[in-house]
């Protein structure tokens, strides 16, 4: 496994260049919680009594990456990757043929689609798809942006102390 590569955002950017890079700050922050871990170590669930494993993690954030980027600003229809109506919480529930590489490999495309789908449009274009459920307002590639941020600062934040019992490894 190689070692992702993480650059600090700018402080002088642009808007629409400042919530790109954020977003791919924390894009990457996931991934070297990740490094270096064997999959038995990756499907560790280490704070008891929650069940939740960094592959799991990952694999969350390919479904949030494929929820607001192709169905929410593209309304291209989607269907999950990892969950079902039977089972809301499959992207967390590992079976034993449950992967890094798999895992790891549909979120990098995930996070590759969200790119081209938001590359030609503007920050205050309305997607097309899913709307606010109490306004039905459309959602802006910029409220997304944001809220994606946000979503991954907080699964970070469940990263950083599953890796921690998983290995002792701190820090980044």
């Amino acid at each position: 496994m190689t070692t992702p590569e993480r650059i600090d955002p700018s402080t002088l950017a642009g808007e629409r260049e400042m919530l790109e890079s954020w977003l791919d700050y924390h894009r990457e922050t996931l991934a070297l919680k990740c490094a270096g871990l064997s999959d038995k170590q990756l499907k560790e669930a280490s704070v008891p009594p929650s069940k939740l494993t960094l592959i799991g993690l990952v694999r969350h954030m390919a479904e949030v990456e494929r929820g607001w980027f192709r169905n929410t600003l593209a309304a291209e229809g989607a269907a999950p990757l990892f969950f079902t109506d039977e089972d809301p919480d499959g992207d967390f529930h590992l079976g034993a043929d449950d992967t890094w590489e798999q895992a790891h490999t549909a979120w990098r495309a995930e996070i590759a689609h969200a790119r081209s789908l938001a590359a030609p449009r503007s920050l205050d274009d309305r997607g097309a798809g899913r709307r606010e459920r109490a306004s039905g307002d459309p959602f802006t590639l910029r409220w997304i942006y944001l809220h994606m941020i946000e979503e991954y600062a907080r699964h970070n934040g469940h990263a950083d102390l599953i890796r921690e019992c998983v290995d002792g490894a701190t820090g980044d």
